[in-house]
């Protein structure tokens, strides 16, 4: 795997540095700079081509959400983890429906912290366990939405019954490698797996998927 090239985005300058100090020493990782509001990393984006942003939420002049946005028009390649302290569901809902790769809570430890960065750099969504829930309970009680290109369509007609099965340990909060370890599979299968059901049903990240299978009553 390619090296991280990490900018990290936060308005508070204590929280930057600690996360400096966490990761400096990390192998396979370079903290290539930092950036205290949306519209800055934008320009650092420009300058220092990084291939991974943590981004917090409430910034100045523009916001962790709406940056998430125009990351995903203006630099593609560029992976988005949400670093915040906000567990509201509308930020979660928010920030997925603008493109983020993954949403990740303050009071994550270093072990999480790079097993999210890792996951993300990696091309997979990463939404920790409590994250999962909130956003799972969220849709099943119709207080959020989100917009894809299947929702008029069958999700359970058009995935197979193994991915039915990995879909509702996936709804579950289950990461790859527990549900690899669950059903006897290799990670790598479990994450073809998950990419598939996405090229299927055209939608951008499986927390969408969980949700129209969850309305379907999978």
């Amino acid at each position: 795997m390619s090296e991280i090239k990490l900018l990290i985005v936060d308005d508070h300058k204590v929280v930057r540095q600690g996360m400096k100090s966490l990761l400096e020493e990390e192998e396979g990782l370079s903290i290539v700079g930092e950036a205290e509001s949306g519209k800055e990393a934008l320009e650092k984006i420009k300058e220092l081509k990084p291939n991974l942003i943590l981004l917090d939420i409430n910034m100045p002049e523009m916001n962790g959400i709406e940056a998430a946005k125009r990351i995903g028009v203006d630099f593609p390649g560029t992976r988005v983890l949400i670093f915040s302290m906000h567990n509201d569901p509308d930020y979660i809902l928010k920030s997925i429906e603008n493109g983020v790769d993954g949403y990740l809570l303050k009071d994550a430890d270093k072990e999480e912290i790079l097993r999210a960065m890792n996951a993300v750099h990696s091309g997979e969504k990463y939404f920790p366990p409590d994250v999962s829930a909130i956003l799972v309970s969220t849709l099943q009680q119709g207080k959020g939405s989100i917009k894809g290109p299947a929702q008029e369509n069958s999700v359970i007609g058009i995935i197979s019954r193994k991915e039915r099965e990995i879909l509702r340990f996936i709804a579950d909060g289950m990461s790859s490698k527990e549900i690899a370890e669950k059903l006897d599979l290799s990670i790598r299968t479990v994450s073809n797996h998950r990419a598939n059901m996405l090229k299927k049903t055209g939608l951008n990240n499986t927390a969408e998927l969980v949700r129209i299978a969850t309305n379907e009553g999978f």
